[in-house]
């Protein structure tokens, strides 16, 4: 059984910095393509970042030059980190990964306040 778990939202002020992390058990991070998705209240969701098995990344046009995904491969864990937070970045985060189906996390929620 998948389980992708986030952390690390909160509340912040413009121009302030977050770390979320997605600790994953029953996926490997290490060679599923994973990534982080958000939704903002009334609109759809929408992909921000991806990490493939061989560690390609890819951005949101958006977050570019001020997210960076990572992860490290044995804690099995992916993060977000966020600099440069602008109000139109709050949102509920999601933790998302690829293997034999679609893999969703609970969310978590950031909130940038100015």
């Amino acid at each position: 059984q998948v389980q992708l778990v986030e952390s690390g939202g909160g509340l912040v002020q413009v121009g302030g910095s977050l770390r979320l992390s997605c600790a994953g058990s029953g996926i490997s991070f290490s060679i599923n393509t994973m990534g982080w998705y958000r939704q903002a209240p009334g609109k759809q969701r929408e992909v921000v970042a991806i990490i493939t098995g061989g560690g390609s990344t890819s951005y949101a046009d958006s977050v570019k030059g001020r997210f960076t995904i990572s992860r490290d491969n044995a804690k099995n864990t992916m993060y977000l980190q966020m600099n440069s937070l602008k109000s139109e970045d709050t949102a509920v985060y999601y933790c998302w990964g690829f293997g034999k189906s679609n893999y969703w996390g609970q969310g978590t929620q950031v909130t940038v306040s100015s």
